[in-house]
């Protein structure tokens, strides 16, 4: 038993104590407990201890995560707004985005110690996944020249950085460049299959968020286990699956590679897949009706979140055969900043940092000399850098969105 809890507690009472925990539960499957209501009333009558097993979580492996985001007191698991930012008074450089929510805290420390270290007059503002893009974007947009905008982005960003309307003309006229130097990264992601390297050496991708699926055995019946993205687009999919919808980006990144792999009627098949996990406002917005008591046969998720499969548990972790999904996380540095920030960028992108992404966060580097440990069926699929360039991204997201949603509510 832990200090601050034991699984035999009401969920109630458990987050009464830590209301930091309320977002931990919702993103992994109890999205009730976000109804005030429902957890005074059905929260009241479980332990934590039998809504883990319902789930067929190991509840010893998600007790850990738990004291995690008591200790850590983690911002992504609450309000996302302690230590955020910090202001040098001698500001020389300015470092802004959004860090993958699990691992915000271990990158912050680490960021905090280098720039300790170094003296470095840095002022940074690096929120966690879990606030959403919206703030960096209003940003972004509000930014006429490249003097409103940071001289380094660390960050997702597929709706940000390939936005026309958002980063688009700071990228037309070259405002921000690769300062690292590397001409290979990490083999899984430079080679003959997928190049994550920008042959325009504007952006830089330090790390991805990949996408797998968690198939609960149980409910398959006699449908083949799922085995790709292609097998999820199927009939017998329908109404079966619950997507990533609170991890926007990550989202996103979904939505244009099934399109670049299967166009307007992949989009539509994977809205009709949608069993669950929609945000209530996407829900009305759409006119979906669902069962949400039902269990979703397949969940799509981050790589990361497999450890909360139960060995011999009816969970089954699926890496797809065509590749898992990726949303990259951005390296972005103004040009006029270059020499100031070669450092910082340096450390961003060493292998120090590699190792917080890589072995604490299961987030792969692309760092040359990281071993990611990844299973040896793990592969890749993004839309790569000449779709993306072709492309007007910001819109196409749009009218990818348009028709998932209007297929999730049943028009298509």
């Amino acid at each position: 038993m832990n200090s601050y809890f034991s699984l035999s507690d009401k969920v109630y009472d458990l987050t009464e104590r830590y209301p930091e925990l309320i977002d931990l539960l919702a993103a992994n499957g109890f999205e009730n407990l976000r109804n005030d209501t429902m957890r005074k009333t059905v929260g009241r009558t479980i332990s934590i201890e039998a809504a883990l097993k319902s789930k067929h979580f190991d509840a010893q492996a998600f007790e850990q995560k738990m004291i995690e985001a008591i200790e850590h007191k983690n911002p992504a698991l609450s309000t996302g707004l302690a230590d955020t930012w910090k202001e040098h008074p001698e500001r020389e450089l300015r470092l802004a985005g959004v860090l993958p929510c699990p691992i915000r805290v271990q990158l912050l420390e680490n960021l905090d110690n280098w720039l300790s270290e170094h003296e470095s007059k840095v002022s940074y503002e690096l929120q966690a996944a879990s606030m959403g893009l919206d703030w960096l974007r209003e940003q972004m947009t509000e930014s006429r020249n490249a003097s409103g905008l940071a001289d380094v982005y660390l960050s997702a960003g597929f709706s940000l950085f390939f936005d026309k309307d958002v980063m688009g003309q700071h990228i037309e006229d070259g405002i921000f460049t690769d300062v690292t130097g590397i001409e290979h990264l990490n083999t899984v992601f430079d080679n003959a299959s997928i190049d994550l390297k920008d042959p325009k050496k504007q952006y830089t991708i330090i790390g991805v968020v990949p996408a797998i699926f968690m198939v609960n055995t149980e409910l398959l019946g006699d449908r083949p286990l799922p085995e790709s993205w292609a097998d999820l687009l199927r009939p017998e999919f329908e109404d079966t699956v619950a997507l990533p919808m609170q991890d926007l980006d990550l989202f996103n990144a979904v939505l244009l590679a099934i399109y670049k792999e299967y166009g307007e009627e992949g989009v539509a098949g994977l809205g009709k897949s949608l069993l669950t996990s929609m945000h209530p406002a996407q829900m009305i917005k759409s006119g979906a009706k669902r069962q949400q008591n039902t269990a979703p046969v397949v969940t799509v998720m981050p790589y990361f979140f497999t450890w909360m499969a139960k060995e011999g548990g009816p969970l089954r972790v699926v890496w797809p055969k065509d590749g898992a999904i990726i949303s990259p996380i951005f390296l972005m540095t103004k040009a006029e900043s270059r020499e100031k920030s070669k450092p910082l960028v340096d450390f961003l992108f060493s292998k120090e940092m590699g190792n917080v992404l890589s072995a604490n966060g299961k987030f792969p580097s692309t760092h040359p000399e990281i071993d990611n440990k990844l299973p040896p069926e793990a592969t890749f699929l993004w839309p790569g850098w000449d779709f993306i360039y072709s492309h007007d991204i910001g819109t196409l997201l749009k009218e990818t969105e348009r028709i998932f949603f209007n297929a999730a509510g049943g028009k298509i």
